[in-house]
């Protein structure tokens, strides 16, 4: 294992976060914010608590894992897509470096700018109402998993995208609306039955059920059930990539 090679490449995606952090940091956590204020004050007044949890502490898991998906895809496909754009990959890809280094650095990077935009949004969001995180361990690692996961997904889509267009389009014409569907700002229980079976399609669902039962202890769906979905993502994702540099999809001219 190249570890300096993994670490230039670290060290140069990270630097890029700190060059652009109005757009890297904090438009994101002020968008949340603007999420947390209006869903906590519009529709709080009307529903106090949800499974015994106040509402707008409800909403925090959800309003996370939203930034922490978006995030973790944008970061890591605009990562691998410059270099494409640019022509500069070429020379990544003729160094002595493996195709295993060359992920863990672009993935890695985009993993840790979206995790750490996680914790400053929970951080955020402990101004606003009263948190408590029961499984703080399990916590941790629902963020670690989706942020890894989600990276590795924006890394497919940094190398298959031709255009900006096509870098934009899976994050905001599926992986948004997934995401506000998949109960960030609900529980599923609330929902009539036959649509209560139609959401458990979506692979969102189990992301965030886990993810807010690490916080409260309350979950729409198993919780090993939820950690098994991640680990499902993580690994498909991770044999899609070894399959794009075994075959040089859209990385050889």
């Amino acid at each position: 294992m190249n570890l300096r090679a993994v670490g230039a490449i670290y060290r140069f995606e990270m630097a890029r976060t700190w060059r652009t952090l109005l757009q890297s940091i904090v438009a994101p956590v002020i968008s949340t914010s603007l999420y947390f204020i209006v869903f906590g004050a519009a529709i709080g007044g009307r529903i106090q608590t949800i499974e015994g949890v106040s509402y707008g502490a409800f909403i925090v898991p959800g309003l996370i894992m939203l930034s922490l998906l978006t995030q973790s895809i944008s970061n890591a496909s605009f990562g691998i897509y410059f270099p494409r754009f640019v022509g500069t990959i070429y020379e990544v890809l003729s160094a002595p470096v493996s195709y295993l280094e060359i992920t863990l650095g672009y993935v890695g990077a985009a993993a840790t700018k979206s995790i750490l935009l996680g914790l400053i949004i929970l951080a955020t969001a402990g101004l606003f109402v009263e948190l408590r995180i029961e499984h703080p361990l399990f916590m941790l690692l629902f963020l670690v998993l989706t942020a890894v996961s989600f990276s590795l997904f924006g890394f497919i889509i940094g190398i298959w995208a031709k255009n900006f267009e096509q870098l934009q389009m899976v994050p905001l014409l599926i992986v948004t609306p997934l995401t506000f569907l998949g109960g960030s700002f609900y529980s599923i229980s609330m929902l009539p039955p036959l649509w209560q079976t139609v959401t458990l399609f979506n692979p969102v669902v189990y992301l965030i059920s886990g993810f807010r039962w690490s916080f409260y202890g309350v979950a729409d769906v198993n919780v090993g059930i939820s950690l098994g979905m991640s680990v499902v993502v993580l690994v498909l994702c991770t044999a899609i990539i070894a399959w794009i540099f075994r075959t040089g999809y859209r990385l050889k001219a």
